[in-house]
């Protein structure tokens, strides 16, 4: 029987019961009692979050507050950190098409939360100095300033209220948080919260038409993991569009429930999309960038899902190998108490029809990140940042 931290049954993890609920389901009829069960149990009350709803999150953002100046406040972040290692040095690697005049810059990027890094991870080559909050969050916006990604999408956010949304607010950037109803971190001593998703975007480029949160279901049933569709039109082009930012159940052996978690944002992805088009009166599919930590390797379902989609989606960071067909090989790299773990499990999925690819971040290599991989005292997170330019195709030939 599963217990956590806390000692509860399995009625404390809904993904367990959804789990249980796929294999009861091939055993016929004699199912209905345990499916009642489960769905009452599933459905419970949970902690208070905006999950499952549309709404235009106007609020996220103080257009009364003082605008901070971002080379000023990236050299605050040095000046902190200056008896740390140098920042990770990566360049972008140019593909060579689309209108780089136009670019739009994303992020994609699991920042470690704060309360599973020191209190339930177990990095045991990090040192927990490595990890304190008070240095370890000027790493996390330094690594945001370096970039200036015009939309950022995180996921293991648990500082939201106190440091990312306030900061990044003065910066310019209007956001949605969406937290897990059941957080890891709530079991954490002195914990901040419960962790999330959150999605950024700069409001001085895009206009928030609006947001959708989603608590991801399998068969039918609510599950630990969320969702953030966010409907944008870009300012300069008049072009509609949506950015999603997506954290799937993570671990091996729990392949089935992300392929059913992937298949229930494939499909609210549509249901958005066929929703906007006719809101902009439009017979153009509206184009998607949909941004993750899938915890799934390139060989798993969820991952063929997407590739395989009728939306029309291609993963960005093919444009780093040769072939453009391949992975990188890793975008996390860790070593836990069971061993090293190197794999790569983030994806930018864009529509490939409206969307050219015009660079992508490059990773830093195994010499770079050190013998005692993520996070270290110079990189705050066990995942690597995703970063791309994007620029839109020519309509004309999007219709064609």
């Amino acid at each position: 029987i599963y217990r956590n931290s806390r000692g509860g049954g399995i009625k404390n993890d809904p993904d367990v019961m959804v789990v249980l609920f796929l294999s009861a389901c091939s055993m016929g009829s004699r199912t209905s009692g345990l499916y009642s069960a489960l769905v009452k149990t599933v459905s419970r009350p949970a902690l208070p979050h905006p999950c499952d709803s549309t709404y235009n999150p106007g609020n996220d953002l103080d257009l009364d507050q003082d605008p901070a100046d971002p080379l000023k406040l990236l050299q605050e972040c040095r000046e902190v950190l200056i008896n740390r290692p140098a920042q990770l040095q990566r360049a972008f690697i140019q593909t060579g098409h689309g209108d780089a005049r136009q670019t739009i810059r994303v992020m994609q990027w699991n920042v470690l939360a704060q309360a599973l890094g020191e209190g339930m991870d177990s990095f045991v080559q990090c040192p927990m100095d490595a990890l304190n909050w008070a240095e370890r969050k000027y790493l996390i916006l330094q690594e945001i300033l370096t970039y200036k990604p015009d939309i950022i999408c995180l996921q293991e956010v648990d500082h939201y209220f106190d440091m990312f949304q306030p900061v990044l607010a003065s910066l310019g950037y209007q956001s949605s948080f969406c937290p897990k109803p059941w957080s890891p971190c709530l079991d954490v001593e002195n914990n901040n919260g419960p962790d999330g998703c959150a999605l950024f975007f700069n409001h001085k480029r895009f206009q928030s038409l609006n947001t959708t949160h989603l608590r991801l279901s399998a068969m039918m049933l609510k599950t630990n993991q969320v969702a953030i569709i966010a409907a944008l039109r870009c300012r300069a082009t008049e072009r509609a569009f949506c950015v999603t930012v997506t954290h799937l159940k993570a671990r091996s052996g729990w392949e089935v429930l992300r392929s059913a978690q992937g298949s229930d944002l494939l499909r609210n992805l549509r249901n958005v999309a066929q929703r906007i088009e006719t809101e902009e009166k439009t017979d153009t599919d509206v184009p998607l960038i949909v941004c993750g930590d899938f915890n799934a390797e390139p060989s798993e379902d969820v991952y063929r899902n997407f590739a395989t989609s009728s939306l029309g989606l291609d993963s960005a960071y093919k444009h780093l190998s040769t072939d453009g067909k391949t992975e990188p090989p890793y975008t996390t790299w860790k070593i836990r108490p069971s061993g090293e773990s190197c794999h790569t499990l983030d994806y930018v999925w864009y529509s490939h029809r409206a969307f050219d690819v015009n660079a992508v971040l490059d990773f830093p290599t195994a010499e770079q990140i050190g013998p005692n991989r993520l996070p270290s005292y110079n990189y705050p997170s066990d995942h690597l940042s995703l970063v791309c330019d994007f620029s839109f195709k020519d309509p004309a030939l999007v219709s064609q």
